[in-house]
C-alpha cells in the first residue's frame, strides 16, 4: 500500500510539474505576442554605415523590449524596391515605421501612407518631401557639406582645381550636402570645379570616375566625396594611380577602409556622422509615439571634421570606432 501511495504521488508531482511547465510556455508566447513590432527600412543592405545604423537599432530593441525588423533593397538605387518593403511593411500592420528614404520625393507618397494609417513614422538620415511624419532624426546635411568645404579650402587652398564626387543625383542628402560644399567654394572665386560626377553610391563605378577625371581635366589638387561608399571609390583610384598626398581627398564617414585611408595619409580628411544615434533614437523615439508620448519633430545627431591628427582623440573614438563586425 505504501508503495501505490509513493507512485501516486509521484505521478501528481510530474503532471503538476507538466501543466506549470505547459502554463510557462504560455505565457513565453503569450510575452512574445505581445512585444510590439517596428519596421526598420534603410537604402541598402550593404555597407558599414547601415551595419552601424541596424547596431543602434539592436541595441535599443534590446532596452525597450521591442522587435525590430531590418530590411532594405539591394541597391541604393532600387526606389520602387524599397517603396515595396514600406508597403509590405503595412500590410504586416507594424507598431512603427523608421525609414531612410532613398528618394526625397517618391518615398513621400507611401510615407503618407503610413502616417495616414495611425502608424508613427520616425524618419532617419535621409528627409522625405512630406511633413507627416512624426520626427526625423539625422544630420544637418547642408552643415556637413559645409564642413567638407572649409577642409578643402584649408588642404588644397584658395587657389586651387577640384572635382565632386556626389552619389545619387536627386537624393535629399546629395543636393544638401553639394549645396553645403558650393556656399563656401563661391566664396572663393579662383577656387575651379573642374568636374562633379555621381557615383550611384558604386565603389567600382567612383573608382572609374576618378580615373577618368584625373585622366581628362589633367591636374587636380583636390577631391571631395559625398558618401561613404563613393570615398571608398576615389582613394581607392587615388592609391592606385600613386597620387596620394598630391591630390588632397576630402570623405564622408568613417569605413574601415577610410580609416586605413586616412593612416596611408590617402585621405586627408572626412566628415563623419552618428549613424549609430540614428538607429537607437529611431526605436527609442518610435515606441515613445507608440505609446502617445510627444516625440521632438526634429533631431540634429550632428557631424565633424576628423583627420589623422584627432581621430584618435577619446572624445572622438565612439564616432570613428563605432565597432562595426
Amino acid at each position: 500500500m505504501g508503495k501505490r501511495i509513493k507512485l501516486l504521488a509521484i505521478c501528481v508531482l510530474l503532471t503538476s510539474v507538466s501543466i506549470l511547465s505547459g502554463c510557462s510556455e504560455n505565457v513565453n508566447l503569450d510575452n512574445t505576442q505581445k512585444k510590439k513590432n517596428i519596421a526598420l527600412i534603410v537604402k541598402m543592405k550593404n555597407g558599414d554605415y547601415w551595419k552601424t545604423v541596424k547596431m543602434g537599432a539592436d541595441v535599443a530593441a534590446r532596452e525597450f523590449d521591442v522587435n525590430v525588423d531590418f530590411n532594405a533593397p539591394d541597391d541604393e538605387e532600387d526606389i520602387e524596391g524599397q517603396i515595396r518593403l514600406v508597403n509590405e511593411a503595412l500590410e504586416k500592420k507594424v507598431g512603427a515605421l523608421i525609414l531612410a528614404a532613398s528618394d526625397y520625393k517618391a518615398l513621400a507618397e507611401v510615407t503618407e501612407k503610413a502616417y495616414n494609417q495611425k502608424i508613427p513614422v520616425i524618419i532617419i538620415d535621409a528627409e522625405v518631401n512630406t511633413d507627416r511624419i512624426h520626427s526625423f532624426i539625422g544630420t544637418d546635411n547642408r552643415d556637413a557639406g559645409i564642413k567638407a568645404g572649409e577642409k578643402l579650402v584649408e588642404l588644397a587652398g584658395t587657389d586651387s582645381r577640384i572635382a565632386i564626387m556626389s552619389f545619387v543625383k536627386g537624393t535629399g542628402n546629395a543636393e544638401q550636402r553639394e549645396e553645403g560644399l558650393m556656399s563656401v567654394i563661391s566664396k572663393y572665386p579662383q577656387i575651379k570645379v573642374v568636374a562633379k560626377e555621381y557615383s550611384l553610391s558604386d565603389t567600382k563605378l567612383a573608382n572609374q570616375l576618378t580615373k577618368k577625371i584625373i585622366s581628362e581635366k589633367g591636374e587636380i589638387d583636390a577631391i571631395v566625396a559625398l558618401n561613404a561608399i563613393s570615398s571608398i571609390g576615389v582613394a581607392q583610384a587615388i592609391y592606385e594611380m600613386n597620387l596620394a598626398g598630391r591630390v588632397k581627398v576630402i570623405t564622408f564617414d568613417s569605413t574601415p577602409e577610410e580609416i586605413e585611408f586616412i593612416e596611408k595619409e590617402v585621405i586627408q580628411a572626412t566628415i563623419i556622422q552618428n549613424p549609430f544615434s540614428m538607429g537607437y533614437l529611431g526605436v527609442k523615439y518610435a515606441v515613445e509615439a507608440m505609446e502617445g508620448k510627444k516625440i521632438p519633430k526634429r533631431i540634429d545627431t550632428g557631424s565633424k571634421a576628423i583627420d589623422k591628427n584627432n581621430m584618435y582623440l577619446p572624445a572622438n573614438q565612439k564616432l570613428v570606432f563605432p565597432f562595426v563586425k
